[in-house]
């Protein structure tokens, strides 16, 4: 499986687990989070996405 479909995968699951328990925003707070802490995981896996859909 890709960096993307693993991506997209987990943002979908998150977001199911966002709607069924409204009282705790789980995108919102990793979205703060990878914002103000700017992580080495999600740099990378940047990375990963983008280079792999890059052509040839």
């Amino acid at each position: 499986m890709s960096a993307k479909a693993k991506t997209l995968t987990a943002i979908a699951v998150l977001g199911v687990i966002d709607a069924v328990v409204p009282l705790l925003p789980v995108l919102a707070l990793i979205l703060v989070y990878v914002v103000l802490e700017k992580p080495s995981w999600f740099s990378e896996l940047y990375e990963q996405i983008f280079t792999s859909s890059r052509p040839g």
